[in-house]
């Protein structure tokens, strides 16, 4: 059958996905991206948030709407899947099958069964772990550049977070298993490699009674191809002196790290269930910034939180123009149900929710263009993504940028340079979040 394959959400999900694809491919079925030539539609969901939600379901009902024309199977998987199982078939009829967050090992029976006209619904464990080490995933983000899934589910249940529920309880994929995975994507020509989880930095925790992040970073820093390796999802309460030492000598993992902190308040912080406070945070910044001083930070913050004042959001404005992070993105609360906050007193309007966000990634705008100005004049080495035609120049990132979620460089160069080759420039020019400059020719 050809199918037509559409991932929602976070890069997590799309790990999810780019298995599905391997197990789909290998039984024969072709992929494609032309909705009016697909025999089946998969639409691997996000639920996390309400515009979230709201995207996944207008998609399905779009896709649905396929069903009166050729479209032989609708299947739904992923988060939504999960957590509306007793409402979704029964809301949307069009859907054929489902599958739930740690089904997707079963897509390939599901497409079957759905397109032979079968209904179809198998829901695992959330504490269950799909065995992928025998999938070769079908890597959508471009030959050079691939995420690496090291564990799924959560055990930090934050009040505002609905995580936990539809992914389980925290559990670290082996080690083994993911150094076999990276010297697969590596010897296919990936060159960065992302590490993603709900929470990286407990990695190991479940398996081997200790964090083993940092050997597993030594371990993948020994693979011959990969040049670039990346970190998200890091909490500041479990960042060890090891994990910021592991990051200092290694010369392959990018001096990036991804570490949401959600709010500087403490009251907040106690409130949103997160295990740390202000003092913490600011002493981990302290510490990797000694540590490695050209380390690039990112965080995420959310606004409006129930029971926020002015004075708490005006705190948080402060610490964000003292500590200058180097990346930050805010989210404005969403009230989910089935989570503690979305029972708390004092819910915040929407309107004064997007206006504190708004306040905060204006300071951040500006910190963020002081910060790019710096590099005028500097050297870099520069990871190639593609080209602009009507502009006529090459777009990159620098190990500063996550995929998706941060800047990028624009190229000019005098020759041919290819996505996925790296190339020395020097900086010409700084915007807001992105930069400008030439290719520097021996």
């Amino acid at each position: 059958m050809k199918i037509l394959f559409i991932s929602l959400g976070c890069d997590k999900n799309l790990v999810d996905s780019e298995v599905m694809l391997g197990l789909l491919t290998k039984k024969g079925h072709t992929i494609t991206s032309d909705e009016q030539e697909a025999d089946a539609i998969v639409i691997n969901t996000c639920c996390f948030i309400h515009d979230a939600k709201e995207e996944s379901i207008n998609t399905i009902l779009e896709m649905a709407a396929l069903k009166e024309e050729h479209l032989k199977a609708l299947v739904v998987t992923g988060c939504l899947a999960e957590r509306y199982k007793d409402e979704i078939l029964k809301e949307i009829p069009e859907i054929d099958a489902v599958l739930g967050t740690t089904s997707y090992d079963s897509i390939v029976e599901a497409v079957e069964e759905a397109a032979a006209g079968n209904a179809y619904s198998h829901y695992d464990s959330i504490d269950y772990l799909p065995d992928n080490s025998g999938v070769k995933r079908v890597i959508t983000t471009g030959t050079y550049m691939a995420y690496m899934k090291i564990a799924e589910g959560c055990d930090k249940h934050c009040t505002y977070c609905i995580i936990p529920k539809i992914r389980g309880s925290y559990r670290s994929v082996p080690m083994q298993e993911l150094l076999s995975e990276a010297k697969r994507l590596a010897a296919d020509g990936v060159k960065e490699l992302v590490l993603v989880a709900q929470e990286t930095t407990v990695y190991g925790q479940d398996l081997y009674g200790e964090k083993a992040l940092p050997k597993l970073l030594r371990e993948l820093c020994r693979i011959e191809g990969l040049e670039w390796i990346r970190l998200m999802y890091c909490y500041p309460e479990e960042i060890t002196d090891e994990l910021i030492r592991t990051m200092a000598e290694e010369d392959k993992i990018c001096h990036y790290i991804d570490m949401p902190i959600q709010h500087c308040d403490d009251d907040i912080l106690r409130r949103m269930g997160r295990r740390t406070n202000q003092e913490q945070i600011r002493s981990v910044i302290r510490k990797l910034r000694e540590s490695i001083p050209d380390i690039v930070i990112r965080t995420s913050l959310i606004s409006g939180f129930p029971g926020e004042t002015q004075e708490q959001h005006e705190n948080l404005y402060r610490f964000l123009n003292e500590m200058e992070l180097d990346r930050v993105g805010v989210f404005t609360y969403s009230q989910e149900e089935d989570t503690p906050a979305a029972a708390f007193d004092h819910q915040i309007p929407d309107e004064m929710k997007e206006q504190r966000r708004d306040e905060l990634m204006l300071l951040q705008q500006e910190i963020s263009y002081e910060q790019d100005e710096k590099l005028i004049g500097q050297e870099i080495d520069v990871l190639v993504e593609g080209y602009l035609f009507d502009e006529d120049i090459y777009v990159g990132r620098t190990y500063r940028d996550a995929p998706k979620v941060d800047g990028s460089v624009f190229i000019n160069a005098e020759e041919e340079i290819i996505s996925g080759d790296f190339v020395k420039v020097r900086i010409t020019g700084a915007q807001e979040y992105d930069l400008i400059g030439d290719v520097i020719y021996e």
